[in-house]
């Protein structure tokens, strides 16, 4: 990374160009195999981070968020929104960027594009969750909600479990169109449906990623048999859900951190004390995850901070053998650190004599 003092000022950028490059050249399986053990050591060292739920600011539109966190030695946090009707105007739905610096000099290390770096590490949580969680030899996943996240979750579930047939269904049958094309040659079996429900024939894993801002039920409780994993993404801000509640009271419910989920989550419509287990501890060997063949499992996913962080921490250190990044000049780098002011008189004297 920097190799003279000077160099410090300049901090390690990757554009959605470079984050594209990044992804391609390394393949996606990898990366999203790599990803996904990144985020699981980081979840087991859990209690090494601080932990707090991510800071929105929520509007009639959609959210915008901040999520921070820190394990001693550095500091990430990410910038994110979510605005479903942002679709509509043809614009993403989430949009974000991160930053990661050091905890003992407070500079920046890292600031990167995460509008494509959270839809892969959301499918990599999703897999790597799924891994713990799922029927052994799963091979089936019903996916509902074909949205910008659909193909991401399919690639990460084939990387990481190997998935490898799809029942996709959406209430605009384009968008399972566009998904089915997108996945077109990557090793898949599709089948574009009419119903939820026909999506879920022979399913073991239902993933559900849909983007409407508003109490739904996309699963309801006759639509889920014994035995299945269920992965709900969609639900992730107060007052959005997916799945019936009678389905929550029949599964085992797996969450990132308790708090944020309580308030954002599928378990937002349960009571408080309604138990749950931490995926962390599940990572660690101190939970169980499936226990049984008939047990029902289903991962409330609303994304945690230390994801992020790990996918800061992913693509820091994929820099330097990609090289796609460049350099920003973001810091002061006065040659007195106390004479900030002079810096600003240098550079006036110099605009005046050019």
């Amino acid at each position: 990374m920097p190799n003279t003092a000077s160099d410090l000022a300049l901090v390690p950028f990757v554009s959605v160009d470079d984050m594209m490059k990044i992804v391609t050249s390394i393949g996606y399986e990898r990366f999203l195999t790599e990803l996904a053990f990144y985020i699981e050591d980081d979840f087991k060292r859990w209690e090494q981070f601080d932990k707090t739920p991510r800071v929105a600011s929520h509007s009639l539109d959609g959210v915008i968020e901040l999520m921070p966190t820190s394990d001693g030695r550095t500091y990430g946090f990410k910038y994110v929104n979510g605005h479903p009707k942002n679709t509509r105007e043809g614009r993403q739905t989430v949009t974000a960027f991160g930053v990661m610096a050091t905890v003992d000099t407070g500079y920046p290390v890292l600031i990167s594009e995460m509008t494509i770096l959270t839809a892969l590490r959301t499918a990599a949580m999703s897999a790597l969750a799924a891994k713990h969680l799922a029927p052994a030899g799963s091979r089936r996943m019903a996916l509902i909600g074909n949205g910008a996240q659909s193909e991401f979750q399919a690639m990460a579930f084939k990387a990481l479990l190997g998935v490898d047939q799809i029942g996709l269904y959406d209430v605009d049958r384009r968008a399972s169109e566009r998904c089915a094309r997108n996945l077109a040659g990557r090793g898949f079996d599709i089948g574009i449906c009419d119903s939820a429900e026909a999506a879920m024939e022979g399913a073991q894993i239902i993933t559900t990623a849909t983007a409407d801002k508003q109490y739904a039920t996309i699963l309801t409780d006759n639509m889920i048999g014994a035995g299945v994993h269920i992965n709900a993404v969609g639900g992730d801000c107060p007052g959005k859900t997916e799945l019936h509640r009678d389905i929550l009271l029949r599964s085992d419910i797996f969450v990132e951190f308790p708090p944020q989920t309580r308030i954002e989550g599928e378990i937002q419509q349960l009571e408080e004390d309604h138990p749950v287990t931490e995926l962390w501890e599940v990572f660690s060997g101190t939970a169980a995850g499936r226990r049984s063949a008939s047990q029902i499992t289903l991962f409330d996913s609303v994304g945690f901070a230390i994801e992020d962080f790990s996918a800061l921490r992913y693509i820091r250190d994929q820099l330097q053998p990609t090289g796609y990044f460049s350099r920003l000049d973001l810091l002061a780098d006065p040659d007195d650190p106390r004479d900030l002011f002079g810096m600003l008189t240098r550079s006036e004297a110099q605009a005046k004599s050019a």
